[in-house]
């Protein structure tokens, strides 16, 4: 009898993590992610592995993103030793995060204990060290889509591509438990049909278990055209107001597609004069990754790339500039507008975007957009939701700058798209919605319900299913 305890992203939307045991695998442990929000010291010291890592003999990991991988190096530093097991561009993009993500906790920790050494307080040491990071580089064993992958005695897992973000997967483990077989089904994240260079997500027909994400289980995005032309119309009148444009955007998967589309604009000769800076050392990474594997990507938009004659994202954006040094990141603040200006952190609980809203949100002619889901307890949820005034860098800043949201840009998808992906199963599989907050996931299991006659359940955290 196989058992599955949920111990993160069950009725929120970070810090995936789902404990696995059979007699056909052992003990495994499908995700490793940090809850987003608040400090870095804060996050890592509070997180807790409610298990032995030591006694885990593998990491499956969906894909790259922190809320899902973010504490991968914590396991390996309590004991965990056995393979990772990952897309293989998963496994290159993991060096960038993790590495960001160790300089982030690093200097973080570095400043907390020296204001307690001020205090006379005791330091607080490191939960993992760079050591950490470079062995869960070793472990990952990144593999091709669609391969079958032994795990364990009796147990293999495939990666099917889930059109996230690049290297993004579902999974499926098949278990063999006295001559029978039982297929589980993780969606990971699941794509948007519309995102721009992923491919639509695939759909297995087979599962006995699924566990299916809920981020936007409570509502749709705006269509594919809607949405662009939402896109288009916010620049040209941000442009017309004299002001700028800050982006908060996540380093892998929205940056690359609001350079894509940026680029179709200034093909089209509808980008009017804006200048283009991409202040994020880490997405800057990124984006060399992606130009790497283009050719894994929907071929109809790296077709656009062909027919401009560009061979990569970078050179298909001629306006692009890259900001890699604080000094590159700061010399921005002069540009009084015209600065279209894409930053991290996406949903703002750091990184440099909080800087230019030092400068500019509270000027009126500016314009904030985001494109991508923000968490609660975030900056940007905070803002989404219309907050006039915060807290930062102990100083109060009043919002005066215009807010947009595009929702249609999202790397997820929307109810209609979850559904369908959940109506394909032709086995009658047991459902269990996670990584959506509850309401998002209480919406989607009543229109499984009523719509296509799917029972669903929505685990809480601790909770565990046996099968």
């Amino acid at each position: 009898m196989a058992k599955l305890t949920f111990f993160g992203a069950a009725q929120e939307v970070t810090g995936s993590c789902y404990l696995l045991e059979s007699p056909a695998l052992g003990k495994i442990l499908m995700e490793c992610g940090m809850h987003q929000g608040g400090d870095a010291v804060d996050r890592v010291q509070d997180e807790k592995f409610d298990f032995n890592p030591a006694e885990l003999n593998a990491v499956i990991l969906s894909h790259g993103h922190l809320d899902h991988s973010g504490m991968l190096p914590k396991l390996v530093n309590q004991g965990f030793d056995g393979p990772i097991y990952c897309t293989q561009a998963t496994r290159q993009l993991l060096r960038i995060l993790l590495e960001d993500a160790w300089g982030l906790y690093e200097r973080d920790l570095e400043r907390e204990n020296l204001r307690r050494e001020r205090s006379g307080r005791d330091s607080i040491k490191p939960e993992y060290t760079e050591h950490d990071v470079e062995k869960v580089l070793r472990l990952c064993d990144g593999q091709a889509y669609r391969k079958a992958v032994k795990v364990g005695p009796d147990a293999s897992v495939r990666f099917l591509d889930a059109g996230h973000i690049l290297g993004s997967s579902i999974v499926e483990l098949t278990l063999t438990e006295k001559g029978e077989e039982k297929i589980l089904v993780f969606s990971g994240d699941l794509g948007n049909k519309t995102s721009a260079l992923m491919n639509d997500p695939e759909s297995p027909a087979k599962a006995d278990i699924v566990l299916m994400e809920g981020t936007y289980g409570n509502r749709n995005h705006r269509s594919h055209q809607a949405t662009l032309d939402q896109f288009r119309d916010v620049l040209h009148e941000t442009w017309e107001a004299g002001g700028n444009v800050m982006i908060p955007s996540f380093a892998i998967g929205r940056t690359q597609e609001i350079i894509f589309h940026l680029g179709c604009l200034y093909h089209a000769g509808e980008l009017d004069n804006w200048q283009v800076y991409l202040d994020s050392p880490m997405a800057i990474a990124v984006t060399e990754v992606y130009d790497r594997w283009l050719h894994i990507m929907d071929d109809e938009d790296v077709r656009c790339l062909n027919e401009a004659n560009r061979e990569s994202l970078r050179e298909f954006l001629p306006n692009l500039r890259l900001c890699h040094t604080a000094e590159e990141s700061m010399a921005i603040n002069s540009v009084k507008q015209g600065a279209i200006i894409i930053a991290g952190s996406g949903m703002c609980t750091g990184g440099r975007i909080r800087h230019h809203f030092k400068h500019r949100i509270w000027k009126t002619e500016n314009t904030i957009m985001f494109i991508g889901f923000q968490a609660r307890g975030t900056l940007g949820r905070m803002l989404v939701d219309g907050i006039k005034e915060f807290r930062m860098f102990g100083d109060d800043f009043k919002v005066k700058a215009r807010i947009e949201t595009i929702g249609g840009l999202s790397a997820h998808a929307g109810q209609d798209g979850l559904i369908e992906w959940a109506d394909n199963f032709e086995t009658n599989p047991r459902f269990y919605l996670i990584h959506g907050e509850a309401e998002a996931l209480d919406a989607l299991s009543q229109r499984l319900w009523l719509d296509k006659g799917i029972k669903s359940e929505i685990p809480a955290r601790g909770d565990c299913i046996a099968f």
